[in-house]
């Protein structure tokens, strides 16, 4: 009998220091890791990055361009020089030597407004990206507090199993000096034992998910953490707004019916871009210019050199291009109809999930409420359960059934606030609302 209190005692010892070792990851702390190392952010990042590139005045044509030339040659030439008056005059190597550089300045006037729509359209995807950054973001949150929920749901599942493997090694203990004293039968012993057995696989099995479900969040966070932490089990729940402000919000605020209007206005812009084609372009072109030249003796100028500046104004018209801008702009208006069509297919799907996720957000609280009162029922059972079988008023298979119902009561409660708590976090990002939400 000592030996099994001495183990008992040993158990509950080091379940005590693990607790008092183990990290908490808070949802805060959880969040500023994963938007500093996830994956996905990284990406969506660097891709803002290259819009914000795109976007600048660098990349418009509206500046000017300029360039720098400059040349030399040499030859080195045997020449003969036949003259009017018969006489002729040969040169072994006539040296001729020149140079030239040329500061050029290029602009175009008038584009037939080609990239001021091209500009305003590369603003548009800045934009459209920006977005797409947002909803990377958004998914994060969503992704990163569902595999935070699940922890926190198997870690108070492993504490109501926990607590069921206690009980049971009670019962265990009683059995066998029960036993021992004559008081019970080997039956009694051996089906204490085999629920011994049984909840320590349960519970066994439950640890292998918890450290499964904390390799998955730090798959999440961007990082390589021993799986030895804990979490914040508290669920708090926000104060959502009715379904028709939330609808509106829906309306306003959602990133992907946001990111469907900044295609359409992307789309109208490149219409316009298509048409300016239509239009003539006007450029101006000025060079500064120095050239010398050093000539040999058969040359009528022993040497020369210039300098100056020259401008010129270019006028360019396409008349007939062979019909690809009528092509163009009939296949720009064509995409431009299908992103309105995606735009109202998008409104009539996201509604539909959005009024699917209330309802069942709604279920869910109900069913919160339900199971807090089961959990008191079948605690109240078990109590009662418990002190008969202590009088040997219940058999082992009553008590133990009254076990597992609360074990069970505990377990639907626990998993019906941390579902209804992922539900009203996708609520939060069909409204926009999740990035604003206080953890």
């Amino acid at each position: 009998m000592k030996i099994i209190k001495n183990i008992l005692f040993l158990v509950v010892l080091l379940s005590t220091l693990q607790g008092f070792s183990q990290e908490i990851l808070t949802k805060k702390e959880a969040l500023e890791i994963a938007l500093e190392n996830n994956f996905g952010v990284k990406i969506a990042k660097n891709n803002l990055e290259v819009a914000k590139n795109n976007k600048s005045i660098y990349n418009t044509g509206f500046l000017p361009t300029a360039s720098i030339s400059s040349g030399a040659n040499y030859s080195n030439n045997n020449q003969t020089i036949d003259r009017q008056d018969g006489t002729s005059t040969s040169i072994d190597g006539a040296i001729t030597q020149s140079y030239n550089a040329s500061l050029n300045v290029n602009y175009t006037i008038f584009d037939g407004l080609g990239r001021k729509y091209n500009y305003q359209q590369l603003k548009e995807t800045y934009n459209l990206t920006e977005l797409e950054a947002k909803e990377t973001i958004e998914n994060t949150y969503l992704q990163l507090f569902t595999n935070y929920f699940q922890i926190a749901k198997l870690t108070k599942n492993k504490e109501n199993l926990n607590e069921a493997l206690s009980i049971s090694k009670k019962r265990l203990l009683r059995a066998k000096y029960q036993y021992e004293y004559g008081q019970s039968t080997k039956l009694e012993l051996l089906n204490a034992e085999v629920d011994v057995n049984n909840d320590s696989i349960t519970l066994i099995n439950a640890n292998q998910l918890l450290s499964n479900a904390k390799r998955g969040l730090n798959l999440v966070l961007g990082i390589e953490k021993e799986v030895n932490y804990t979490v914040e089990t508290n669920v708090d729940f926000t104060n959502i707004l009715n379904f028709d402000e939330l609808h509106q919000k829906m309306i306003t605020n959602n990133t992907t019916l946001k990111q469907n209007e900044k295609n359409i206005a992307i789309s109208e812009f490149n219409i316009k871009v298509n048409k300016s084609n239509y239009l003539p372009s006007l450029g101006l072109s000025t060079s500064y210019g120095w050239n010398k030249s050093q000539n040999p003796a058969t040359s009528f100028l022993a040497a020369s050199s210039s300098n100056g500046l020259n401008a010129g104004l270019s006028l360019s018209w396409s008349l007939f291009d062979g019909g690809s801008t009528k092509t163009n702009i009939a296949n720009s208006k064509i995409a431009l109809e299908n992103q309105q069509i995606l735009l109202e297919q998008q409104k009539i799907t996201i509604d539909n999930t959005l009024k699917n996720t209330w309802e069942n957000y709604q279920s869910q609280l109900f069913i919160i409420n339900a199971q807090n009162k089961n959990v008191i029922t079948t605690q109240n059972n078990f109590d009662r359960s418990k002190e008969r079988f202590k009088l040997g008023q219940i058999t082992s298979i009553e008590f133990r059934q009254a076990q597992i119902n609360l074990i069970n009561s505990k377990t639907a409660l626990n998993n019906a606030k941390f579902d209804a708590k992922l539900t009203e976090l996708q609520l939060l990002q069909l409204s926009g609302d999740i990035l604003n939400v206080e953890f």
